[in-house]
C-alpha cells in the first residue's frame, strides 16, 4: 500500500495526501476527513522515518527512570489520555539508574526522530537537559529548576511533605522517622523532589520542638530501599512510632520490615507514603499517602509538549497542589485497629 493508492482511493492528489499526513498548514477539514477515511479504509501506515524526512513523525518520547513504580503508570495514563484526542503517539523508554544509560535512551529517541521528549525525574544536569531541549521540544517532569529552554511539571513537594508530617504530629507522634532517596543525579539538591521532601520533614519537626527526634535513613525509593531503611530506623532505641517514607514504593518495603520485626501497623508503628498509587488504596495495605495527581501531571506534560512542538518558545512551569489521603496505616500511638 502506497501513498499513491491512498490518493487514488480518496480521489485527491498525492500532494494533498502528503499534506494531511504532515498536518501541513492550509488543509481544509473536508480534505483532511476525506484522506483520513481513505487511510483507515486501506489500512495505510506511513513510515515514521519517511514522515520525519518530510516533517513531523507525530511521535513523542517518554523517558522513565524505570517501569516498576506504579506512580509512573498514573503519569502514563494521563499522557496517553491526552494524546487520544491528537494525532500523536507516545514511545516509552527506560532511562535506567545512571546518567550514562539515561543519555543513551534520550539519544535513541532523537535518532528515531520523535517530535518531542518528556523526561520524568531525569538524572541529567540542567546543562544536559538544555542541550536536549535545543534539539527537541522538551518537558521535564518532577524537577523544580527554572529554565528558558524547557517546560517543567512538578508537585509542590514542600507542601505535600508538610501535610504528612503535620498529620503524624497531630496524631500525637513525636518519634517520627523518614526514609529518603539517593540517586545518580547531579542536579542542584534544592531542585530534587526527594531533597525537598526530606528538608521539609526536618523543618516541620524542628518547628514543633522535635529536632531531637529527627531520624533519617538514606536509601532508595523502591521496596528494597524502604525495607532496608525501615530496618535501620527500627533498630534505634527507642524506636520510632511513625515512619514517613518519601514514596509509596519505599513505604511498601517499610511495611514488610515492620511485619518481619513482629510489629503491627499502626498499633506499633504508623506508616505514611507519597504518591497515592493505586496499590496504596488496597484494603490489605490501606496506606496513608500524599496524592500528587499523577494523571494530571501526565496530561499537563502532554499539552505543554505539543504546544512546544507547535512553536511556543516561552517557558511554562506547571505545579500540582498535593492533598493527603488518610487511611488505616496511620493512627495515634498505641492505637489498635479492630479486625474485620
Amino acid at each position: 500500500m502506497t501513498i499513491a493508492d491512498v490518493a487514488s482511493h480518496a480521489q485527491v492528489s498525492v500532494t494533498a495526501v502528503s499534506k494531511v499526513i504532515r498536518n501541513a498548514y492550509g488543509v481544509s477539514p473536508a480534505m483532511k476527513d476525506r484522506v483520513k477515511t481513505a487511510i483507515e479504509e486501506l489500512g495505510y501506515r506511513p513510515q515514521a522515518v519517511a514522515r520525519g524526512m518530510r516533517g513531523r513523525t507525530f511521535t513523542i518520547g517518554l523517558v522513565l527512570p524505570h517501569i516498576r513504580n506504579p506512580f509512573f503508570a498514573d503519569i502514563l495514563d494521563g499522557l496517553t489520555g491526552y494524546l487520544e484526542t491528537t494525532d500523536y503517539q507516545a514511545f516509552m523508554i527506560q532511562g535506567g539508574a545512571t546518567r550514562k544509560v539515561e543519555h543513551r535512551a534520550v539519544d535513541a529517541l532523537m535518532d528515531r526522530q520523535v517530535d518531542g521528549i518528556i523526561m520524568v525525574a531525569p538524572l541529567a544536569s540542567k546543562a544536559r537537559l538544555e542541550e536536549v531541549a535545543k534539539e527537541k521540544p522538551t518537558v521535564v517532569l518532577a524537577r523544580h529548576e527554572r529554565s528558558s529552554s524547557y517546560d517543567s511539571v512538578f508537585d509542590d513537594d514542600e507542601a505535600g511533605a508538610e501535610l504528612v508530617v503535620k498529620h503524624l504530629i497531630e496524631l500525637g507522634h513525636r518519634r517520627i522517622a523518614h526514609i529518603t532517596h539517593q540517586d545518580d543525579s547531579i542536579a542542584r539538591p534544592g531542585d530534587l523532589l526527594h531533597t525537598i521532601r526530606s528538608a521539609t520533614y526536618e523543618r516541620v519537626m524542628g518547628e514543633h520542638g522535635l529536632a531531637g527526634e529527627i531520624a533519617v535513613a538514606t536509601s532508595f525509593y523502591n521496596e528494597k530501599g524502604g525495607y532496608d531503611g525501615a530496618r535501620q530506623l527500627l533498630s534505634r532505641t527507642p524506636r520510632p512510632t511513625a515512619i514517613f517514607a518519601g514514596a509509596d514504593q519505599a513505604a511498601f518495603g517499610a511495611l514488610a520490615a515492620i511485619h518481619e520485626a513482629g510489629l503491627s501497623v499502626p498499633a506499633d508503628v504508623s506508616v505514611a507514603g507519597y504518591d497515592n498509587t493505586h496499590l496504596a488504596a488496597l484494603p490489605n495495605i490501606a496506606l496513608t499517602s500524599v496524592d500528587q495527581a499523577g494523571g494530571e501531571m501526565g496530561r499537563a506534560a502532554g499539552k505543554l509538549l505539543l504546544e512546544r512542538v507547535e512553536g511556543r518558545m516561552t517557558p511554562v512551569r506547571f505545579s500540582v497542589t498535593p492533598s493527603l489521603v488518610v487511611r488505616g496505616s496511620t493512627a495515634a500511638p498505641g492505637t489498635t485497629v479492630p479486625g474485620p
